[in-house]
This record gives structure tokens, sequence and C-alpha cells, in this order.
């Protein structure tokens, strides 16, 4: 019913594959933001209730819409869309394409292996680390699961060096001033505790700040940060949109996530940028900051390592210069939205593009 990465990237990809000529037709949940944002996009939209009291009525009219349009790939997210989607598509002979957008295991047994064996031709993750997982779980083959990536459009990311002063004129940072920052959407596994333990141990480096930009909830670190005594080195700088001069006016970008993590917006953002990277080995991160050539690793749950890190970057200009280099041809070659795209068409059941 929200608006996070997994609708945004549904809604990304229905314009894209719109672009390159497919028709996309949305099946969503009455009232939710997708519903909203889809049909202001020019979408055809049809409201059906995918909560268990409503399948049947909702699997009568999933294949209505299927034989109306003459649907061709059903493509499910999540998990109640993915049992009634997956049922309505067998029964109408359509191929079924299960994304998975979360990066943690999926339960094993029975379930699993319907939702991702019999209700799904074809698997995709938003994460590498998670292609293994799922086979091992689901019973589905490796051959008919892949990761693809969300990735970002180097078209909407512009920023200039005055938007860039203004920032940090705005959080109070002296150009000498070293700035270590992170952007998310503040949830309990963004490592946001180990970032201002991190500070809390540097506390005493001169010309060292820490930035963190984006909402949730951010009471409780921002209390945190105040007991820590944080407050004359640590901003929080709120939800920003966008977010790209901010990340830009950064030194360092961190993102210490400990669990739920795929391959981020943020990150593929801040490497666009130049950015060098700074992350934990958690889910998709490692994916984009490759140890030693676009950022340094770190394990979750660690604000000594985060610390060290922190000071051997801010050292070594020429290694962050370095690092933020390799970091923005990383996204050129393998994670701009048209590469997503791509790959999506390559799926088996984008080139069978029949009914079976």
């Amino acid at each position: 019913m929200g608006w996070g990465g997994q609708e945004i990237r549904i809604l990304l990809e229905a314009l894209g594959m719109r672009e390159r000529g497919h028709t996309v037709i949305v099946a969503a949940m009455p009232g939710g933001e997708l519903v909203y944002r889809a049909r202001k996009e020019g979408f055809l939209v049809y409201e059906v209730n995918f909560r268990k009291s409503f399948w049947l009525i909702s699997l009568w009219k999933l294949l209505w819409i299927l034989w109306k349009h003459q649907i061709d790939i059903v493509n499910t997210h999540s998990s109640l869309d993915s049992w009634l989607g997956g049922i309505a598509a067998r029964l109408g002979r359509r191929w079924i394409l299960r994304t998975r957008h979360l990066s943690t295991p999926i339960k094993g047994g029975v379930n699993s292996r319907l939702l991702y064996g019999k209700l799904a031709d074809f698997v995709v993750t938003t994460c590498a680390a998670m292609v293994p997982v799922i086979a091992k779980q689901s019973g589905k083959s490796l051959e008919r699961i892949v990761s693809i990536a969300t990735g970002v459009n180097p078209k909407n990311i512009h920023t200039n060096l005055r938007e860039l002063e203004e920032f940090r004129e705005k959080i109070g940072a002296a150009k000498e001033d070293f700035l270590v920052g992170t952007a998310c959407v503040m949830r309990s596994w963004k490592g946001i505790d180990d970032l201002l333990m991190a500070a809390h141990l540097l506390r005493h480096i001169s010309h060292l700040k820490w930035v963190i930009i984006g909402g949730g909830h951010a009471e409780r670190h921002q209390k945190k940060a105040q007991e820590l005594n944080l407050d004359a080195i640590v901003t929080f700088a709120g939800h920003l949109d966008p977010p790209y001069s901010a990340i830009r006016a950064l030194d360092l970008f961190a993102l210490l996530s400990t669990a739920h993590e795929g391959v981020s917006q943020a990150i593929l953002q801040a490497a666009y940028l130049e950015r060098p990277l700074l992350a934990t080995s958690t889910g998709g991160l490692c994916e984009v900051c490759l140890h030693e050539k676009t950022g340094l690793i770190v394990p979750p749950l660690s604000p000594e390592h985060v610390a060290k890190a922190v000071l051997r970057m801010k050292h070594h200009p020429a290694l962050r210069a370095q690092f933020g280099k390799e970091a923005h041809r990383l996204v050129l070659e393998k994670f701009t939205w048209d590469h997503t795209l791509d790959r999506m068409e390559q799926i088996g059941v984008y080139r069978k593009g029949s009914h079976g």
C-alpha cells in the first residue's frame, strides 16, 4: 500500500517496458500508492484485492483481465499476489515471472516450492547473493533464477558546484572539514547506530563531521546522538528530494546495513557521483562497493572497523579519488537503468513472447 523501493521498481520497469514497445497493465491493491502513480503515468490499472478473503472474486477478475487483454506474461512481486496471480496465470496458460525484491531468505518447505516452483517459470532477484539461496530453498534450478539490480538513470542525476557549496554551508561544514555521510530511509537494519558509534570513537579528530540524509525513524537516532554528545559533529539533514547534491558534497559515502539490503539505490547514486564507498558485506552492497577498488568493506555491527576505515580514507585523498572514479565506471558498465531493462528483456519468458 505504501511507496518504497519495490513499488518504485515496479513503476519504473513498467515505464521502461512501455517505451520499448510492450503493453503493460497493472493490477494492484485498491487505494495503494502504486494505483495512483501508475494511473498518473497513463497506465491502465485494475484494483484487485489480494487479501485471502477476496481470493475467489479476485481470481475470476484476474482471469478476465488475462483473457480481455491477451496477456503474455504475468509478473508477480509479493507473497499474496504471487499466489493469486500465479494460480490465475497457470489456469490461463500464461508465462509467470516472479520478482523477489527482498534480500531476506524465503521460507523453505512446500510453500516456497509452490510459489517459486510451480507458480513461477522464472525468478528475478535484485541481489546476486540470493540466487543460490532461492535455488536451495525452493528447489528451482539455477538456470531459471537471475539477479537483476535496479539500476540508476544517469539522465536524472544532476548536481552543480553551487548546490554542493550551499549544502555544506547549510550544515555548517568548513572547507577543510571531511564529511562522512549516508543516505537512506532510517530503519533498524540500516546501521545508523554503528555510524554514530564510529563518530563517537573519532569525536576528537579535528575537521571530521558526519551527515545522515533521509527520513524514517530519525527520532531514536537523534536521541542516541544527543546521549553520545555528538550534536557538534553529526547533522541529521532529513529527507531530501533529490538527494544528489548532498551525496556529492560528501567526502565518503557509507552504508552500514546489517540485513535486508539488496543493491541499494543510494549506494549506486553515490557511486555514479564518484564518491568513494564504505559498506558492510550485507546483501548486494559488496556488488557495488568492491573492496580496495571502489571502496572498503567492513563487517556488519563493527563501529571500530568503520572508524579505522574512515581514518584511512580521510588521510588518503588520492585513494578516495581513485575509488570514486572506479565506482563511477562500475555503474556505467553494469548498473544503469538501461542495463536493468536489457537484462529483463533477455529473460526466457520475454524472448518466448507467446502464451505457450
